[in-house]
């Protein structure tokens, strides 16, 4: 059974729509834990007015639900952007390119002359329509054992010591317990006093702020992805799923770029124990090894630049005259890394459900645990364990 996701809708549109099409028969569907995940998304020190003050996200389920599981038809999910009523019923044209943003690009592809056509969809509001499908489909991840997280490293300059390589499935679930109170989703309060501090001074700047984030699942069975074709390695998968999200810039798996710099045996991961139990020492693959899921947690890490909407000047063009034009100043975040790592929480999950769908998949739940269930109890076939 193949999982897809479809989005539908602009940034200041009526609404965001939503179709989820393949999940099995059976899923347990809870409407206010899908208000919950969108209420995380809305959160951190830094948001915009709109995210703070104005947006209060539910998602109303439409169809593919019946006695709160799912019937194995094609979900359809709306929510309702409340800013459209703020908006005015004729809008200036945008023609100014913004630079960091879609405009340009966008307008010269699709040959549009108001770059608001292209601001619009291209908003990272959208992200808003992935978190509420994802919330759909992470039950099904937690009957197979598999849960998510995500915690916030740095913004801008500060920064929280960790090491990727090291971090236990119980130690990840502690970080990212702790970071759920916090402000800026960082579980380390010292370093969290330095990023709100950091924030405070680019908003008196007029600038931005970007940073990097974790998001982890553990529990994660053997054997997600392939190495058979370079479509289908789940490293791949999770790398572009984390990128499609807006100003994502760098995406590592487990301490990639650190490993970069080690010898080969320095960034091994041992296999230790016995036939019955096997265990690694480590875990810098950061849960995946020639394409697939070792057993270890997923781990990323994510770089997330400055919003490229600031307060201060930026020079473009007014391409309506010609002439050289600080493009205007569409509302915006301090920092948003703190929600984009909800929506890296959101994308992991999804790519996991896609996995396992194709490793166990039926069209119902029962059928998918068994098939889990089996290939548990015999994972290596002729080798004792």
């Amino acid at each position: 059974m193949s999982l897809r996701l479809l989005t539908a809708g602009e940034s200041h549109g009526p609404e965001l729509a939503v179709i989820v099409e393949g999940v099995p028969a059976g899923v347990e569907v809870d409407s206010d834990e899908i208000d919950g995940q969108l209420e995380r998304r809305r959160g951190g020190y830094g948001r915009g007015v709109r995210s703070t003050k104005i947006e209060h996200d539910h998602a109303e389920i439409v169809s593919g639900v019946s006695g709160s599981r799912t019937t194995g038809a094609p979900l359809a999910l709306r929510i309702v952007n409340r800013d459209f009523a703020n908006q005015p019923s004729a809008p200036v044209p945008l023609t100014t390119p913004r630079p960091g943003h879609a405009d340009l690009a966008g307008a010269t592809k699709h040959g549009h002359s108001d770059f608001r056509v292209v601001r619009e969809r291209a908003s990272a509001r959208e992200t808003a329509a992935r978190v509420a499908a994802a919330a759909v489909i992470r039950p099904f991840l937690k009957e197979f054992g598999i849960s998510l997280g995500s915690f916030v490293v740095a913004i801008g300059a500060a920064e929280m010591p960790i090491d990727l390589g090291r971090f236990t499935a119980e130690s990840l679930r502690e970080l990212a317990a702790a970071a759920e109170a916090d402000p800026v989703r960082c579980p380390d309060p010292a370093a969290s006093d330095r990023m709100v501090a950091a924030i405070d001074r680019a908003r008196d700047d007029r600038q931005t702020l970007g940073g990097t984030f974790v998001v982890f699942a553990p529990g994660v069975p053997i054997g997600l992805g392939s190495y058979t074709h370079w479509d289908l390695r789940l490293d791949g998968r999770l790398a572009q799923a984390i990128c499609s999200i807006p100003a994502i810039k760098g995406v590592e798996i487990g301490p990639g770029f650190e490993l970069a710099t080690r010898t080969g045996t320095e960034g091994q991961d041992a296999i230790l124990g016995s036939p019955d139990k096997l265990v690694r020492g480590s875990n810098f693959a950061g849960g995946v090894e020639g394409g697939m899921s070792n057993g270890q947690p997923i781990v990323i890490r994510a770089a997330m630049k400055p919003l490229s909407s600031t307060r201060a000047p930026a020079q473009s063009v007014d391409l309506r005259t010609g002439l050289a034009a600080d493009p205007p100043y569409i509302r915006s975040d301090i920092c948003a890394v703190p929600a984009a790592a909800v929506v890296g929480e959101a994308m992991l999950a999804w790519v996991l459900a896609q996995s396992l769908l194709e490793r166990f998949g039926g069209d119902r739940l029962d059928l998918d645990l068994a098939g889990f269930r089996e290939a548990s109890a015999n994972p290596i076939p002729g080798v004792r364990g």
